[in-house]
């Protein structure tokens, strides 16, 4: 129940209880409902726009993403900075070819383009493919 609408509801219970507004007492009271449905009404009036602001406020923050994907050039479809990031936490495995020995190395490691077999000494030979290319 709204503000506005309890203010209702206790006008009307005045009203129904024939309310005498010669006394001092009813005076009061009635002095104090029209009050009350005044603050009520503005209080409404100020929810109303405090929704009107709100509504403008989402569509410029919308705006504000628009143009700072413009401005700076954000595509999120396509952002090879994170490829490049997940690259890096990413493990790389070969089996070297005299001792078929398994051997796991990270990016670093990969973009050097070889390394010697941690268990028969073979040097190994690699390039990272780069898959963007392939697509």
């Amino acid at each position: 129940m709204t503000i506005g609408e309890k203010v209702s509801y206790i006008k009307g219970l005045a009203e129904g209880l024939a309310l005498d507004e010669s006394t001092k007492e009813g005076k009061i009271l009635a002095a104090m409902l029209d009050v009350l449905s005044d603050i009520a009404e503005n209080l409404k009036e100020v929810d109303d726009e405090l929704n009107d602001i709100a509504d403008v406020m989402t569509d410029m923050e919308e705006s504000v993403a628009d143009l700072e994907d413009i401005v700076y050039d954000i595509d999120d479809e396509d952002d090879d900075e994170d490829d490049f990031d997940d690259d890096l936490d990413e493990l790389y495995e070969t089996t070297c070819p005299a001792c078929s020995n398994t051997i796991r190395f990270d990016y670093e490691q990969a973009a050097t383009g070889g390394m010697d077999c941690p268990n028969c000494g073979q040097h190994l030979e690699f390039e990272l493919d780069d898959e963007d290319d392939a697509d």
